[in-house]
């Protein structure tokens, strides 16, 4: 009977895999499963982790890296992390970029703009699927994972690895292992 119903279950798994519309499973990665569709991939780049406060977060459906990537996260690190300076950051985040700008910046501009980034992240399973979109502006959360470089089709997509670069190309492409809130705060 075990035997018969592990069977079962295998063949309604498989059917319905069979039945998955090919734009399902295009979207595997966005839902944190392995890349199936053909001439998807992800290479790892560099290992990636630290603390970060959320600045802002914009969810995407309809672009083609939406495919790979649901969410954009606006975060601030370093001295721009804490709460008296992070609530004084205002950003703005469309097609997949960031505005950013603070009335008073307490340090030279140029390492301001290493402190605020734009991360496309990428859910490494179904759990931080789940868990990325929970995240608010004034979190502050431990992400651990990879940098990394997307290819489907036409597109390659990769992240930068460099924490001074700004424009075009400059955001992190995150493959996000591991979240964990270190505290939620609203600012």
């Amino acid at each position: 009977m075990k035997k018969r119903l592990w069977m079962s279950l295998c063949m309604v798994a498989v059917i319905g895999q069979a039945h998955a519309s090919k734009s399902d499973i295009e979207y595997n990665i966005a839902n944190g499963l392995l890349p199936v569709a053909k001439d998807q991939s992800i290479s790892v780049l560099q290992p990636f982790y630290g603390n970060f406060r959320i600045l802002g977060s914009k969810v995407y459906q309809d672009d083609e890296q939406a495919k790979f990537s649901p969410i954009d996260y606006a975060v601030s690190w370093g001295l721009f992390a804490n709460p008296e300076i992070a609530r004084t950051i205002s950003v703005n985040q469309y097609d997949r970029y960031l505005n950013w700008k603070m009335d008073k910046v307490p340090v030279p501009t140029d390492i301001a703009m290493q402190m605020v980034s734009n991360m496309h992240i990428i859910p490494a399973n179904p759990e931080i699927a789940q868990q990325i979109k929970q995240v608010k502006r004034g979190d502050l959360v431990q992400l651990k994972g990879e940098l990394v470089e997307v290819r489907d089709k036409h597109l390659v997509w990769k992240s930068s690895l460099s924490p001074t670069d700004t424009g075009d190309g400059a955001c992190e492409l995150f493959r996000v292992n591991s979240i964990q809130w270190i505290e939620k705060q609203k600012i």
